[in-house]
């Protein structure tokens, strides 16, 4: 067993076979590295000399880029006692190409259409939590461009995602709409990683997405020893995103959580959440079927207690706001 030890929280490894203790479903080591865990109150010794650990290397190899200060400062100003929005808005301005985005992304009418002329009324219209979540995007889509053929929509599927779990979280009334819309954007952040580290990802990419039996990670773990799930989840982890975000992005193609009692309410809500959001977005895209909705929608639905007709409305209500917000 090896304890790993990050600045805020402790991350323990069985090479065989881990299991979380929240969720009681073994994994691949890599995916194990990247689960939080509270920290224990008393640390074993580290033997005097550990082999080196393979896994240890590859995720070296894969090159999570580093948290940007300017996440780093929104993030210390939110957790500070009482953020000031005046402080907010000083540090989005500080960046011009980020505080125009921002603007443009609080205008659109997934947000209301309320014309906000400067950050303060951005800030003022969707509040501080909501506006970290959308630079908090921005930033991820400057330090992770999609370098592949394969991934070339791949910032604007999820962004769309994004956008379809915010609805989804205000339609149902259900979690934090800012939280929706972080685990939107990153559930799927580990792919342009792992088209960096391995150059036939992207045949593999395309194999999983049309697995109608298998989860989509269980293709990537058998050829590459590492899926975008845990790899995203490393980085979730690493730039401060919050726990529920960074357990959901472990878990979103491990549907059997969404019946694990054990699990938090917040984790099973945005797995379930972000199978309505596949499914309406490729109907969007004008694709017939969805393999994870094959898997997953029935249970995501059971969970969410909606019916084969009010699952209908729901996800014909999300196409429609998907198509207004083109």
């Amino acid at each position: 067993m090896l304890l790993l030890q990050g600045k805020s929280a402790s991350f323990i490894v069985d090479p065989f076979a881990v299991i979380s203790h929240k969720h009681p479903f073994p994994m691949s080591t890599i995916a194990a590295k990247a689960m939080p865990l509270r920290a224990p109150s008393r640390v074993p010794a580290a033997p005097a000399a550990a082999p080196a650990d393979p896994v240890d290397e590859l995720i070296k190899s894969i090159r999570i880029p580093p948290r940007p200060s300017l996440l780093a400062d929104l993030q210390a100003e939110l957790a500070s006692s009482d953020p000031s929005p005046e402080r907010i808005g000083r540090i989005v301005a500080g960046d011009v190409g980020m505080a125009g985005a921002l603007l443009k992304l609080a205008n659109s009418s997934l947000f209301g259409g309320r014309r906000a002329k400067s950050i303060e009324q951005a800030i003022l219209f969707l509040g501080i939590n909501q506006v970290a979540a959308l630079m908090t995007g921005l930033l991820a889509r400057q330090a992770i461009p999609a370098e592949s053929a394969a991934l070339a929509n791949f910032w604007d599927v999820s962004t769309r995602r994004s956008h379809a779990m915010v609805f989804l979280s205000r339609r149902l009334r259900i979690g934090a709409p800012d939280i929706a819309h972080t685990f939107g954007l990153f559930c799927d952040i580990g792919m342009p990683l792992l088209v960096k580290r391995f150059p036939d990802y992207e045949a593999t990419f395309i194999d999983a997405g049309a697995e109608r039996m298998r989860a989509f990670t269980a293709l990537e773990d058998e050829r590459h020893s590492a899926n975008h799930a845990a790899v995203g989840t490393l980085l979730a982890r690493n730039w401060g995103l919050s726990s529920d975000v960074s357990w959901a992005i472990l878990h979103h193609h491990d549907y059997a959580v969404l019946e694990d009692e054990h699990t938090d309410d917040a984790v099973r809500s945005l797995v379930a959440l972000s199978l309505l959001a596949e499914r309406a977005i490729r109907r969007y895209q004008g694709h017939a079927g969805s393999p994870e909705w094959d898997k997953g929608g029935e249970r995501a639905c059971a969970y969410l207690s909606l019916d084969e007709i009010e699952a209908a409305e729901l996800l014909d209500e999300l196409e429609e706001a998907l198509h207004d917000d083109h």
